[in-house]
């Protein structure tokens, strides 16, 4: 069912389509971008599992409400 869907004229219309939307002066900008976001993606899972637990803690502490005195009934 899938082993034909990347096929080379499949990725050269796709790339035209880009090149056509975005610009021959944007397209290496926004790959750039997007694989600084990758790399720092993999960084950040990278961190991310030495310390899972942690983590854990501070957004448990940092997403209880301070003041329940004032709710409404």
């Amino acid at each position: 069912m899938r082993e034909g869907l990347f096929q080379p004229m499949h990725l050269l219309v796709i790339f035209f389509i880009a090149l056509l939307v975005f610009g021959p002066k944007k397209l290496p900008e926004l790959g750039k971008g997007i694989g600084e976001g990758i790399r720092a993606l993999k960084d950040s899972m990278k961190e991310g599992s030495s310390e899972p637990a942690a983590s854990a803690t501070v957004e448990v502490k940092s997403s209880a409400p301070a003041d329940l005195s004032n709710r409404p009934s």
